[in-house]
Parts: structure tokens; C-alpha cells; sequence
């Protein structure tokens, strides 16, 4: 009894904290500094460098690429360029190269026999991974351009046949340097030559 008369005396005090006093107290607490807490943009369109510095994934991606380019004597299509990334600002690249990956993988290494091509299985499986990694990458700005460079490489890989497939395991390493150069911190520079050879500088 004692008890519930003290509470009554003070709870005219605290109603008064609570509704007067407290709601001050929160509004002079320092705010968070603006975007606290936020990825910064493109934040998940970036891969680990040394995803790219295994030698031995390296090794495999570009001895399967040039045992395809043997039997490719189609000169004049070129599926892995510049031209995907026309009217495509820079900052969107990397989500241009998933979007490649997946085609590439779902599309050709997937559907073309083990026995074919050695290693062929350990690529997809590497390439599917950095895919996988970059499924929080989202194109910023209108995809309409994306969706048309993607639909003519799509377009002609089908248009080639099986010869469209094997170009595009010839252009892994072309792949696997585009994808670098667009999806890590520090790119390097991509020169191809007329004759498909590229150069690193």
C-alpha cells in the first residue's frame, strides 16, 4: 500500500519527464552522419583482386581459350569488345560482365560435352562463382542499351551454331580480362588488336 501511494505522488514527476523533458533530450543527441550505414554506390560490383591472381584458374581459363581459337576461323565476329559497353557509363561495366558471365556459362560452357574441351567444367565452375558473387551488382540508370548490346552477342552466338559456341570459349581469356578490368579496384588496360590478340599495359 505504501508502495502504490509513492508511486502515486511520483508519477506526476515522471509523466512531466517524459512528455516534457525527455523528447528534448533526444532531439540535442548528435545525429549520424549522413549515409551511415549505406554501401556506398557500386559497392557490390566490386570483386577481390586476388580472385583474379590464381595462376592456376588463369592457367586453365586461357589454355581452354586458346585450344578453341585452333578450329576458329572466323575472323570477322568479335562477341567479347568494346562494343557491349557502348552507351554504358563506366561505373555500369561490371554489371555488363555478369550479365556476360551468365550467358556465357548458362548458354555455352554448360551445354557443350566435358570430353570437348579440358578443363571446360573447372571454368564454368569459376566463372559461375564470381557471378554468384555478384548478385547484389544492379545496373544504375536505364538498361534499354544493355539489353540490346546482350541480345545482338546472344543473337549471334546462335546465329554461328556450334561455331558461335566455340567462339566464345576461345574469347574466355577476353572474358576473364574484361571482367577484371571492370569489376575490381585497380583495372588494368585492355588493348585488342585487329586480329583479336590483346595486349596488357
Amino acid at each position: 500500500m505504501v508502495s502504490i501511494q509513492n508511486w502515486m505522488r511520483c508519477s506526476p514527476a515522471w509523466i512531466f519527464f517524459c512528455f516534457c523533458c525527455l523528447p528534448l533530450l533526444l532531439l540535442a543527441l548528435p545525429m549520424p552522419p549522413k549515409g551511415a550505414g549505406i554501401a556506398p554506390a557500386g559497392h557490390s560490383c566490386r570483386l577481390r583482386k586476388i580472385s583474379f591472381q590464381q595462376s592456376y584458374i588463369r592457367n586453365r581459363t586461357y589454355s581452354l581459350a586458346k585450344l578453341a581459337r585452333l578450329s576458329d576461323q572466323d575472323t570477322d565476329n568479335r562477341l567479347i569488345g568494346q562494343q557491349l559497353y557502348i552507351n554504358v557509363q563506366e561505373t555500369n561495366r561490371c554489371y555488363v560482365m555478369k550479365r556476360v558471365i551468365e550467358i556465357i556459362v548458362d548458354e555455352v560452357l554448360l551445354s557443350v560435352p566435358r570430353n570437348r574441351y579440358p578443363y571446360i567444367h573447372e571454368v564454368a565452375q569459376f566463372l559461375a562463382a564470381l557471378s554468384t558473387e555478384l548478385r547484389g551488382c544492379k545496373f544504375a540508370g536505364h538498361r534499354e542499351h544493355v539489353e540490346k548490346n546482350l541480345e545482338e552477342m546472344k543473337d549471334k552466338i546462335k546465329q554461328l551454331g556450334v561455331s558461335g559456341k566455340n567462339k566464345a570459349i576461345g574469347e574466355l581469356d577476353l572474358l576473364f580480362d574484361y571482367m577484371e578490368n571492370a569489376c575490381t579496384e585497380a583495372p588494368k588496360r585492355i588493348v585488342t588488336s585487329k586480329g583479336g590478340n590483346k595486349k596488357k599495359n
